[in-house]
């Protein structure tokens, strides 16, 4: 599962993601492949929530964690408010639109005009909306960076660029993670998206299974891969829904030390696989902690756009890693406005880490 129509249509960029060269994405695109199994599958997401372990100690907790990324030179946050954000990525200044900025800007107008690229919003022919460029038209894919790797930004209609730089905090846990463990580690990143999150563990040592839905993302996150030099890292590239992929891990008896899961609120899988977070998150989540190695890392779960509290995916993962020892922390992803200081809030996240 990775169209991801939640925090507006953020996976459905995936499908609407086109690349630079063509024949480059064909090839790559040809590299693809669709998880396999020699049995019959069949869909966990029509298994009962099972995931209580009665008599086993719960992890300790820390409520609420909030998780702060701050300006730098890739990425920054310039100002927000009256329902936008102003953003800037390597040398571009972007501005689109942001539902939690409900706030006046702290920018004068001048500032938030000096732009190299705006979401209109505008609904016709191309999408979802539509892309300007004020100063000088942009090509649709341009190089950003993220602490030293280099991937490729794609101006999508449903305004997105790539990358949600608010999971940097989860990036960074998890790359010191990997490197203190002094053994072998296997990452598995469910409704992975462009690739940051794998090749951030791809550096950092592990062997790392990327799971998508979309063969476009997929590609567009294997172009990712060359494009930082990290080609010769092993990352499996696995073309599926998340949920049966997870569930035929299980029973192929395979095992992770860290497992990321980003789920969209809403989403279907590439044979038309019904997603809905509140119905099929507590399986999911059940089946991710059947698959964790013995001596487990890290399950990170990251939520965008529902109705809810941190406390509700907080007390669903801390049933789920009862037993396991370690500590669930939960809280929101946030990211610090450099004009005025202000936080904007972007996600809710649980994860278990070993303690």
């Amino acid at each position: 599962m990775a169209v991801k129509p939640s925090r507006d249509k953020r996976r459905a960029a995936r499908s609407s993601a086109a690349g630079s060269r063509p024949e480059r994405r064909e090839a790559l695109a040809a590299k693809v492949r669709p998880d396999e199994d020699e049995g019959n599958p069949s869909d966990a997401r029509a298994r009962p929530h099972i995931i209580a372990r009665p008599g086993a100690p719960l992890p300790a907790q820390t409520v609420p964690l909030i998780l702060e990324v701050g300006p730098n030179d890739d990425y920054a946050l310039l100002d927000s408010g009256d329902g936008e954000k102003l953003e800037q990525y390597g040398p571009y200044r972007i501005r689109r639109p942001e539902g939690q900025a409900i706030w006046g800007r702290a920018l004068p107008a001048a500032e938030w005009e000096a732009i190299d690229a705006v979401f209109t919003g505008d609904i016709d022919e191309e999408g979802m909306g539509r892309w300007r460029f004020p100063a000088a038209p942009l090509g649709e894919t341009w190089p950003m960076r993220h602490d030293g790797i280099d991937y490729l930004g794609r101006f999508t209609s449903f305004r997105h660029v790539g990358v949600f730089p608010e999971q940097a905090s989860h990036w960074a846990d998890m790359e010191t993670r990997i490197r203190a463990a002094n053994r072998p580690v296997r990452v598995l990143n469910l409704f992975g998206y462009t690739g940051l999150a794998s090749l951030v563990a791809a550096r950092a040592g592990a062997e790392v299974t990327h799971v998508d839905a979309s063969k476009k993302a997929i590609t567009w996150a294997r172009e990712n891969q060359e494009v930082a030099r990290l080609a010769d890292r092993p990352i499996r590239w696995i073309c599926e829904d998340a949920a049966k992929f997870v569930e035929r891990e299980g029973r192929r008896g395979k095992r992770y030390e860290v497992i990321l899961l980003d789920p969209p609120a809403y989403g279907r899988g590439p044979k038309g696989e019904v997603w809905q977070l509140f119905e099929h998150l507590p399986s999911m989540v059940a089946n991710c902690r059947a698959i964790l190695a013995d001596k487990p890392i890290a399950l990170v779960l990251t939520t965008y756009s529902i109705r809810a509290s941190f406390f509700a995916i907080h007390a669903l993962m801390r049933d789920a890693c009862a037993g396991l020892g370690g500590r669930v922390e939960s809280g929101e992803l946030v990211i610090r406005e450099k004009a005025a200081g202000r936080a904007l809030s972007t996600s809710l996240f649980s994860r278990w880490v070993r303690a």
